[in-house]
């Protein structure tokens, strides 16, 4: 239970709302001025301040100078129009989160079931930064370069308010791990996090994966069908190539981010959403407005706090780190100690990784494959001779006659790529006894996309 303080100088609005935050057992103040106010924070420091920015002896935000007095509140505005200067403003005054009016109720309650004091959300970054400190890890993201410092500097600060980000990033650069720091470091942290690639959804199903859809809505959809919006209910939702979104879906994502609702297809019934949105790209989204893949105004309304991903060629030094973790992760999958060899960590740092890190990720798993013994050393990788930029050199050499396990295929002139990418890939898979790391670094391909494939397969 906590205690929550109402600044608001409609006597019927803050009657509504603290009746609201009573019933999920919390204990209210209410203040319909800024001198009411700091009179009451003298007494009681609260866990939770509802701010009116608009009050009659001045303007909400001038309670951000109340310093120690707020130091461990968290503070949500409420305001009739939330814009994207109102956003900005609020995140770097130190704001949580904003209500729009008239204030939702569902919202209220899961703002009130996400209440964490500000010291624990210091706390658990401190702890992040220490781990980093001693590892190079952040949570899932690796690196000890100045340009992942500022990374890392950025998810930190924005995670704890409810602000929009916009990750950029070429792809392999790490997009969706940048997503999952700011998520666990959030107040939604215990609630869901889904991810949803736009470009890789059918253009006629995206709608509806989107959304969701009602029964009968259209030919084969035979059931109620909840889409990424309920499902991620309270949590994060992650929306991957943004750029690729049909444009006609993109005006009805701005009327989500605006107004916090949508309709299912085939539906008439407005539903409510309580999402975080966290978009990313790897195109150059100015261009990609210019060119008009991406709608101008829902640029500027999912570019609040845009956090930059820089490619693995412009932080080699963190190289070492990243390959070293990979070969962690190896061993403790396939129960097998393996080490790379004097100098082979710097010989990885002289290349510039056109893939970036899941090119370096499948250079250092089709390496451990390829290794006879303890030691991986230069031999497997080498740019551009058998390591990275080799990928069928490497799978050839993996189903040569020279390993007598391997089965040979063989196909007719004329038979369709889609065909043998299928036979190939299903006769590794089972070569590598159906474990998908060796699979797919025998492939030269991403675990994502051996994924992909196998589910495919499966289901047709």
């Amino acid at each position: 239970m906590g205690h929550a303080l109402i600044v608001e100088d409609d006597e019927d609005a803050a009657r509504m709302l603290g009746s609201l935050i009573a019933r999920e057992r919390h204990t209210v103040s209410v203040a319909p001025s800024l001198d009411a106010a700091r009179r009451l924070l003298a007494t009681q420091q609260p866990d939770l301040m509802l701010l009116d920015l608009h009050l009659p002896d001045g303007s909400g935000l001038e309670m951000f100078e109340s310093g120690e007095l707020l130091s461990d509140t968290e503070i949500v505005l409420m305001t009739g129009h939330a814009t994207l200067e109102t956003s900005i403003r609020a995140l770097q005054l130190g704001a949580a989160d904003y209500l729009v009016k008239p204030i939702n109720p569902e919202h209220l309650k899961g703002l009130l079931a996400r209440l964490i004091r500000p010291s624990r959300l210091r706390a658990q970054v401190e702890q992040m930064n220490q781990e980093w400190r001693e590892t190079g890890r952040f949570g899932a993201l690796i690196g000890a370069s100045l340009s992942m410092q500022r990374v890392f500097q950025q998810v930190a600060r924005v995670a704890g308010t409810a602000v929009t980000v916009f990750v950029h990033g070429e792809s392999g650069t790490g997009k969706e791990l940048v997503a999952r720091a700011v998520h666990d470091l959030s107040r939604r942290r215990e609630l869901p996090f889904l991810a949803v690639n736009c470009g890789a959804l059918s253009p006629n199903l995206i709608e509806s994966e989107i959304f969701g859809h009602e029964r009968g809505s259209f030919t084969g959809a035979d059931r109620q069908h909840h889409g990424f919006f309920e499902r991620a209910r309270g949590g994060t939702l992650f929306l991957d190539e943004l750029t690729e979104m049909p444009p006609a879906l993109q005006v009805k994502l701005l009327r989500v981010l605006e107004s916090a609702t949508f309709m299912r297809v085939g539906s008439t019934q407005v539903q409510q959403t309580d999402v975080r949105i966290i978009a990313a790209t790897n195109r150059d989204a100015a261009q990609a407005v210019a060119d008009g893949s991406l709608r101008e105004d829902l640029f500027y309304r999912v570019n609040v706090f845009p956090i930059h991903l820089p490619p693995l060629r412009e932080r080699l030094e963190d190289v070492p780190l990243l390959a070293d973790s990979f070969l962690r992760e190896l061993e403790d999958q396939e129960h097998q100690r393996k080490r790379f060899a004097p100098g082979a960590l710097a010989h990885l740092a002289g290349y510039p990784w056109p893939g970036n890190v899941r090119e370096l990720r499948n250079a250092v798993q089709r390496a451990w494959v390829m290794a006879e013994g303890e030691v991986i050393d230069e031999r497997w990788l080498t740019p551009g001779q058998h390591g990275p930029g080799a990928v069928a050199g490497d799978a050839a050499a993996a189903a040569s006659p020279g390993d007598p396990d391997a089965p040979a295929l063989s196909f007719r002139v004329g038979t369709p790529l889609a065909d043998v990418e299928r036979e190939l890939i299903l006769a590794t898979y089972e070569h590598c006894r159906r474990r998908k790391e060796p699979t797919a670094a025998l492939l030269g391909i991403s675990m994502k996309t051996l994924y992909n494939r196998l589910k495919e397969y499966q289901s047709s």
